[in-house]
């Protein structure tokens, strides 16, 4: 049979992979320990086998064929740990990164706390109630008490003081 295999006879190489499959199959679980994973390097092994059956050449089969599949178990298990490595790399660096952005958020909004107390008050309420509690001018006029035009006119001379007493710099 497995001459005729090698010849190319495809009914020759089924009746191998039948006659061998549970024999391949206990080879490969022990290495791979996964139902699924087992069952996949199965069916690869029997590609690797019909691809390397011509180079066969004659002594131990079973062996050979043993070889053939306790080696792609193996690899398939080295790949499937990098893989299983890279995620949790990738995993952890997202955590630092995040960490990272979380603080650095966290600092960049104590700075302009920070820079927003040097404000004259009447700038400080306006820029404070449009730019981060994010209301409407209208919002910020009935809760001020005054026009909306007041609130345009505030927020104007606001971003005038922001421009001469501050510097990009002084926020990073």
């Amino acid at each position: 049979m497995i001459e005729k295999a090698k010849a190319g006879n495809e009914q020759a190489f089924t009746f191998l992979i039948e006659t061998y499959k549970n024999y391949v199959y206990q080879v490969i679980y022990p290495v791979l320990r996964n139902e699924k994973d087992a069952e996949d390097a199965l069916q690869e092994v029997w590609m690797k086998l019909f691809d390397a059956l011509p180079q066969y050449t004659g002594q131990g089969f079973k062996t050979w064929l043993a070889r053939i599949a306790m080696n792609h178990a193996i690899d398939m298990r080295r790949k499937k740990q990098r893989l299983r490595e890279v995620v949790e790399e990738q995993l952890e660096t997202e955590k630092v990164e995040d960490t990272e952005k979380l603080l650095l958020k966290k600092e960049s909004k104590e700075v302009v706390h920070r820079r927003l107390q040097e404000m004259p008050e009447n700038y400080r309420d306006v820029i404070t109630a449009y730019y981060i509690r994010e209301k409407s001018y209208k919002e910020i006029a009935h809760e001020q008490n005054i026009e909306v035009k007041t609130v345009e006119t505030k927020l104007y001379r606001a971003r005038v003081w922001m421009k001469k007493h501050w510097k990009e710099e002084d926020f990073s």
